[in-house]
């Protein structure tokens, strides 16, 4: 039409249509911006494939990749050709189009706005559904490959007779496959019944008949695998009764059948499997009659007989023949869950032995020296005295320790000493200035080993370090103290290329270092230097110049991290522990198997009962399974993470774990031999806490093997609540070397205690022996306390020494100012049928920022001593000094002299004097006076060691150094911080 606007004249403008430069800058953002996403894909594919590569553990990589890949293509191109097919077949059977209906005519808009596009759509709708069931399918990569490698259990559940690898391995894979099917079943009769509606086979409005007989058959042959994939439920169900878990005499998750499950449920699947078989037959037979009266009465009848005899029938049973009488009725699957839950826990071999709970020696003083020989009793707690290592062996503040140390035991002269240990570990927020290559090349490693006995503190109340400063050195020899792997150590670092790393500092200044090892991966190429930029989202990994020849990317740098990646079918154990063996610093790492398939054994989640006083103030330490809940658990395998490389090692623990077995088969060649572990290695092994933890809290019910007492629920315990603090969290489980009353000598042993239910008196005491390579590892030992009496629990042993007016006194004093209090690990010891508690005081006073061991608490048979020194108060507790020759500050044995030097002695008098004096002031709260006491004392052990000196240069005799009974405890307002860099070693 002529323009009438009256605009100006001239050629007209296209409108809409952009111009060739814009199509041409759209097309290259369009493929910039497609090319921008695969390669992002592609750079977390090549940086995994690189990181595993890097750890010697590809072949998990590949394995894992391949049965994704494959799982992926199967099962989607399975859903896809179920769908597409059809939709294919409807459309085909579709009928002639006649005389058009008012729905008919509707329907008509849209198969012509189809028509052009009908294959396409087929592909996009099948396509569709085919991704979404290959990712599906992918997440099912463990239960494939338990099923195609399991192996067998060599055990029989007690109802059907199977072999336990069934229910652990082939049912969670059959059942996938039953959903599998349901899944497909109902998308392809929803997809054909749409395309029947559409091309008219089926008609809702339309006169006549609602469905062509093609479309009849079609769609009642997609009803027929329906039932009779319900029947093959029905049959799978009755499997699963087995493995099924219900609340039960107040136990969540009770597993596997009861009175009403093999009398009700389980006759009525078998009814229910043959109803569905036949109602699926008459399905199958609308081929032939093309009718849906009989398949519709035979569905009904289906229905209704789920809801009477799958429904009613079992609640019937349950209200007329089990309540009445339930403990007759429940007793026989009550003993199958007793025995499969001890099996299935490794609680089985538990020995419970009967404990009388107070001592039945009259003499007490005879005790005294027994109390040595029961255990070596372990004063320093390493949940406590962190800040202590923090502020005496940091060093730099770019160091840091965990807030939790270990325990370990290390072999000193001849003798096994229990040692709290830590590492001094990267804090990146201590380095003042913080920027992208201080944090990253410059500062990327921790230095060195702290360690100090756990028996005995110095006169201070300070660790007896065996192991310090900066290098590090002690009793552990000579070992690679860089720790590039650590627990804190959560960043990635860039090392070996053209920029040094800070080593450590000391008073001749700064030490540099370049990483030598061969951990990470190489960042020479610019493909990889490209795909880690986009990874970790820092470009400047692509340009900077810090990176160059021999550079590489450390990363996953937690032991937990490692082992979790390389062995990605394990559950970990919170607490990995290092430990200096072969000239090496390695993390220890306890790994699980487990399964949510052991018939009869009831479930327990793993999150929930490893919780305790310790895990609520550190994430780290909190496990959480594959499964949200399991029923199996062992610890199979035996982990290392080398500090300096990185390098992991899977070592098989449990050679007879069948779970084990069928991952060794899956993976093959990544779990060592048990064989392999080294002696050295073995020496610091040991059992591990949260196993332990699940065990314990497994055995407040199934400690009983008798159905009868299991369903009184008389028997029932509970863990405690820690004592020491106000989390009301249970009590953490202790290590400690100890000798239970049928032991000949002290193991190595992890130790708790229970309490009745709902009550605060001590039910039963619990220690496995804890040395890996001793013959009675993993042995569980009980002391059972007689219900008739009651013996004091921790929490009423806390009050007790609470509540004591001279102990309360004494803590107020010591709370003097502006001091806090805080108590240490609450430990356990039986002792000639009585119980020995010991738990440490530590003082935060005046301007110090660390907890220093003032005072312990001890309790035996109705005495109680608040002491200086553990030996004051066992000595005071006992009426009796020990009579086992003399320890040292540092807990060594020494030889009295033969004579003491007289200037030795005489300044000793003169400093046993002043601390006397020190201590009837700090009971008086006359400060000045306990200062003055203090400066004397210090004084005199001044000349005391200076006349030691002199007589040992002069070929004098040896004088005895002030025992522990006559350290001084230093005011916590008075007392000032030593040096870091000194060595507080007593």
């Amino acid at each position: 039409m002529p323009d009438r606007g009256g605009g100006p004249t001239g050629p007209r403008m296209r409108v809409g249509r952009p111009s060739r430069r814009v199509r041409t800058l759209l097309m290259t953002l369009g493929v910039l911006a497609v090319l921008g996403m695969a390669f992002t894909m592609f750079a977390g594919f090549w940086t995994d494939w690189l990181w595993y590569r890097s750890v010697n553990y590809s072949s998990v990589f590949t394995t894992t990749l391949w049965t994704k890949i494959g799982l992926f293509f199967v099962f989607g191109l399975l859903m896809s050709l179920a769908v597409g097919l059809n939709i294919w077949l409807a459309h085909r059977l579709r009928p002639p189009l006649s005389a058009m209906s008012v729905e008919q005519q509707s329907l008509d808009r849209y198969r012509m706005g189809i028509a052009p596009y009908k294959t396409w759509l087929l592909l996009g709708i099948t396509s569709l559904v085919g991704l979404i069931a290959g990712a599906s399918a992918a997440g099912q990569w463990r239960t494939w490959l338990m099923w195609v490698n399991g192996v067998s259990f060599g055990q029989k559940d007690p109802q059907f007779h199977l072999d336990v690898s069934f229910f652990a391995f082939d049912l969670p894979w059959y059942r996938f496959l039953l959903g599998f099917g349901f899944a497909a079943t109902i998308l392809s009769l929803i997809a054909a019944a749409l395309t029947h509606y559409l091309y008219g086979g089926l008609r809702v409005t339309s006169p006549g008949a609602r469905a062509t007989a093609a479309a009849t058959g079609h769609l009642s042959v997609l009803l027929g695998v329906f039932v009779a994939l319900k029947a093959v439920a029905y049959w799978l169900d009755r499997y699963g009764l087995a493995v099924k878990s219900s609340d039960f005499k107040a136990t969540d998750n009770w597993t596997g059948l009861r009175y009403v499950d093999a009398n009700a449920y389980l006759p009525a699947k078998t009814i229910l499997f043959c109803i569905a078989v036949i109602c699926a037959l008459l399905f199958f037979a609308t081929l032939w009659r093309r009718t849906w009266q009989l398949p519709v009465i035979g569905f009904g009848l289906m229905v209704l007989s789920a809801i009477l005899i799958g429904g009613l029938y079992p609640a019937i049973v349950q209200k007329f023949q089990v309540q009445p009488n339930e403990q007759a009725k429940e007793a026989p699957y009550v003993a199958k869950n007793l025995k499969a839950t001890r099996e299935a826990y490794g609680i089985d071999g538990t020995q419970v032995t009967e404990y009388s709970g107070t001592s039945t020696t009259k003499d007490k003083t005879q005790l005294r020296d027994d109390v040595d020989a029961t255990a070596s009793i372990r004063v320093l707690d390493p949940n406590i005295v962190s800040p202590t290592y923090q502020q005496l062996q940091q060093m730099r503040k770019y160091y840091a320790f965990p807030t939790n140390l270990d325990v370990d035991r290390y072999n000193v002269d001849g003798t096994d000493q229990d040692t709290v240990i830590g590492l001094r570990e990267l804090n990146l927020a201590g380095v003042d200035k913080q920027n992208w290559i201080n944090n990253h090349f410059r500062y990327t490693h921790g230095y060195g080993v702290v360690a100090a006995k756990g028996t005995t503190a110095d006169a201070e109340g300070r660790p007896v370090f065996t192991e310090s400063n900066l290098p590090s050195e002690g009793d552990l020899g000579t070992y690679q103290q860089r720790i590039y792997y650590g627990e804190k150590t959560t960043t990635y670092s860039i090392v070996g290329g053209p920029q040094k790393e800070i080593d450590y500092s000391d008073d001749n200044g700064e030490k540099t270092t370049s990483y030598t090892g061969k951990s990470g991966v190489n960042l020479s190429s610019p493909v990889n230097r490209a795909a880690y930029a986009v990874a970790f989202g820092e470009p400047q990994i692509l340009y900077s110049g810090a990176i160059g020849d021999g550079s590489r990317i450390l990363y996953n740098r937690t032991p937990k991290e490692r082992v979790e990646a390389v062995a990605p079918w394990l559950t970990i154990d919170g607490d990995a522990y290092p430990a200096v063996v072969d000239g090496k610093i390695q993390w220890i790492v306890d790994a699980y198997t487990t399964t949510n398939g052991y018939p009869y054994a009831s479930r327990t989640t793993l999150g929930d009962t490893t919780a305790d006083s310790l895990t609520a103030t550190n994430d780290n330490r909190a496990v959480v399974a594959q499964q949200n809940q399991v029923n199996y658990i062992r610890n199979s395998v035996k982990a290392t993470v080398d500090a300096y490389t990185g390098d992991v090692k899977l070592y098989q623990w449990d050679t007879e774990d069948p779970v084990l077995k069928t991952w060794m088969k899956a993976f093959p060649g990544t779990v060592e031999p048990k064989t392999a572990i080294s002696d050295a290695l073995m020496a610091h092994l040991r059992y591990p806490q949260d196993l332990f933890k699940v065990q314990r809290e497994l055995l407040t019910r199934y400690h009983v093997k008798d159905a009868t007492t299991f369903l009184s629920g008389s028997e029932v315990w509970q863990v405690p609540d820690d004592p020491s603090n106000k989390s009301g969290d249970a009590v953490p489980p202790y290590y400690l070397s100890m000798k239970m009353p049928d032991q000949k000598a002290q193991a190595f042993s992890l130790t708790t205690t229970f309490t009745p239910n709902g009550r605060d008196n001590l039910s039963a005491f619990m220690a496995v022996d804890s040395e890996a390579g001793a013959p009675g590892y993993g042995k569980i030992r009980i002391l059972k306390l007689p219900t008739s009496t009651t013996v004091d629990g921790p929490k009423q042993v806390q009050s007790q020494f609470n509540s004591e007016q001279d102990i309360a006194e004494s803590i107020r004093l010591l709370k003097g100012g502006d001091s806090d209090i805080e108590y240490g690990n609450l430990l356990t010891v039986p002792l000639d049928g009585g119980l020995l508690y010991v738990e440490p005081v530590y003082v935060r006073g005046g301007g110090l920022k660390y907890p220093l061991l003032k005072k312990v608490l001890v309790t035996y048979g109705g005495n109680t001593a608040f002491e200086d020194t553990l030996d004051e108060a066992l000595n005071k507790v006992f009426g009796a000094e020990s009579t086992a020759p003399p320890k040292d500050e540092g807990g060594d044995t020494t030889t009295p002299p033969s004579s003491t030097n007289p200037t030795v002695q005489e300044a000793l008098d003169d400093a046993q004097k002043a601390f006397t004096a020190g201590q009837e002031a700090l009971k008086k709260g006359d400060w000045e006076a306990y200062g003055k006491a203090q400066k004397d004392l210090e004084a005199a052990l001044k000349r005391a060691e200076e006349a030691q000196n002199e007589a040992d240069k002069s070929g004098g005799t040896a004088s005895s150094s002030p025992s522990p009974s006559s350290s001084p405890t230093s005011s916590p307002s008075s007392g000032s911080s030593p040096s870091p860099s000194s060595s507080p070693s007593g």
